[in-house]
This record gives C-alpha cells, structure tokens and sequence, in this order.
C-alpha cells in the first residue's frame, strides 16, 4: 500500500461510494453552471430527469445482480422489446386483465433471462456470448409477433381495415404522475425495484451466495455454494426486471415497438460501471447503481436541455465509461 493510500484521504479516495457520489457531485455541478438560463433550477427538469432514466435504473438494478457474480446481460435491452410487444398484444388487442398480462409479462421476461443463465452455467457458455444470442433471439421474436410493426392502439379487423380501442387502464396507471404532478408511478416502480434488490443483496443468504461466486467461483462451490442454481437465478431476476422496465416502456409509449430497447443494455451496464461496481464480480450493491443512475440522468438531461447533440452525448458517456473503469483498476492496484 502506498503512503498516500494509507492516508485518511487517500483510503476515502478508493471507497466507491465515495467515488460515485463525487460523480455525482460533479455531474450536478455542471447542471448549475451551464444550467439553460435557469431551466436546471426549474422542478419540471428533475421531475423529467427522474422519470426518463428509471427504466435505465430497472434494468441496472437486474444487471447489478449479474455483475457481482462476474456475469454480463447483453439481452436486457432486447427483452424490454418482447415484453412491451408482448404485454401490448395481451392489453391492447386481446384485452387481458393485468392479472394476467402482467405475471405473463414478467414470467416471459424471467425465462429468458434464464435461458441465457443455463447456458451459462450448464453448457459453460461464456456470459457474453450466452446473452448475445438471447439478445439476437428475443428482438427476432419481437418482430415476429408484432409482425415488425409498432402494437398500438389500432386494431386491425378480420377484413384488413382497422379500428381504434382506448389505451388500457394499466398503462395510464403505470404512466401515471402523483403528488400534484411531481412524481411519476415510474420512478416509484424503480425505487421498489431498487430496495427489493438492495434487501436481496444485503440481507438475503443468496446475495451472499452472489458474491461469494464473483469473489472466487470455486472457493464458493467447494464451501458448498449451489453455483449454478444460484447464477441461473441471477440471469433469471435480471430478465424478470428487464420486464418490468419493458412494462414501463410499453405504458409510456402506449405501445410496444419491436424496436424499443437498443442499446439499453450499454446505458444499464455504464450506469453499473459508474455506480463503482466492479465487472470482475464480487463487489458492489445497489446503492451504488442507484448513484451511477442519477448520474446518468443528469448528465443526459444536463445536455439535453443545452441542446448537445445525441452523437456527442454517447461519445461522452462511453468515454466517462472509460474513465471508471481504470479508476477501479486504480483502486485494486
């Protein structure tokens, strides 16, 4: 250790948390400084801002799951498609209860992500490749049942005319804001999302179990870890949220698009990165995506409301992606 490590600045400089609420920090002061004459001090700003990047915070808090177990889900974005097609068929057009377009919805999403799982840890397929095919896969099956179009709420007849139908009370619930206004059921959704996850990870035998397998694989199933039982679930909660935000996705668009979710999974993993969990597993937590959320957000509507260009933003954010992780090298060494 050097001497500057050893120091009580140096030490609170290696803690993540410590590093991702700087971030933050940073993130929010950039907000006040090139604030849009004045439109970053106005509550709509961070009310839009919250409620933009909770879907992102969805599929990180499933993603966090994978990653603490030295996993990746390239698929997330692409079940956010199946499902929001999937659960839009199920509401829109065959007019299903919520009681059972939303278990459905959610049950669909979970077996996805645990068909990826089992490739993993029953076929030995490296995470990255095991998810890539589920992600290929699932967009293919959204466009199958959409039949590449956008499920709105024009139906189409037996005679090849169309007809319109209400939106479904579920979706308006979902897509929803209370307290006057300020508070999206979204961003509730995320935040119920997130304390399930954080109670999981750090009070629950089987988070335990998540980082024992990220921390050293064989060490955890020599100390009788069920190793694979306990991945497949990982892939398999991660699917069930990226779900959820494909639930979240349909109700806001008020439709399910077969095209909804690209590169969602690189937003949900640069969010993880940012937040200070570690891709080498073994290390992290939800507060720490929740951090790395925020950040996100910000940043985006930092430069949405000063009208930055969408290419200079993901140059930015891969860049920043970048920065963290050699900052968590800095910090292991």
């Amino acid at each position: 250790m050097s001497a500057a490590s050893s120091t009580p600045l140096g030490r609170l400089g290696t803690n993540p948390a410590f590093r991702a609420g700087l971030a933050l920090a940073l993130v929010l002061l950039l907000g006040v400084v090139f604030n849009a004459d004045g439109a970053f001090f106005k509550v709509g700003t961070h009310r839009d801002a919250l409620r933009h990047t909770s879907v992102f915070g969805i599929l990180a808090c499933g993603m966090t799951l994978v990653i603490i177990t030295g996993g990746i889900d390239l698929a997330v974005g692409s079940v956010v498609a199946l499902v929001a097609v999937v659960f839009s068929l199920m509401s829109i057009h065959w007019g299903w209860s919520p009681a059972v377009s939303v278990p459905a919805s959610l049950l669909m999403g979970a077996a996805c992500g645990g068909a990826a799982g089992m490739l993993t840890a029953w076929f030995r397929i490296q995470p990255f490749i095991a998810t890539l095919a589920m992600m290929v896969f699932a967009r293919g099956l959204a466009k199958t049942l959409s039949d590449g179009m956008k499920v709105s709420t024009a139906v189409k007849n037996a005679d090849g005319t169309y007809r319109y139908v209400d939106v479904p009370a579920v979706f308006r619930f979902i897509d929803n804001r209370i307290l006057d206004g300020n508070l999206s059921v979204v961003t509730v959704i995320f935040v119920v999302c997130a304390l399930l996850t954080w109670v999981v990870l750090a009070r629950h035998r089987w988070g335990r179990q998540l980082y024992a397998i990220g921390g050293n694989e064989e060490a955890a199933r020599l100390s009788g870890v069920p190793v694979d039982r306990t991945k497949i679930l990982a892939y398999a909660v991660c699917g069930a949220l990226a779900a959820v935000a494909g639930l979240c996705q349909a109700a806001q668009e008020q439709q399910g698009d077969p095209e909804a979710g690209a590169g969602y999974e690189l937003t949900a993993i640069a969010i993880v990165v940012i937040g200070g969990t570690t891709l080498s597993g073994g290390r992290g937590g939800i507060g720490l995506t929740l951090l790395g959320t925020l950040t996100i957000g910000y940043l985006e509507k930092i430069l949405s409301i000063n009208a930055v260009p969408e290419a200079s933003r993901l140059m930015l954010t891969g860049a920043i992606i970048v920065v963290a992780v050699l900052a968590q090298r800095r910090r292991r060494g």
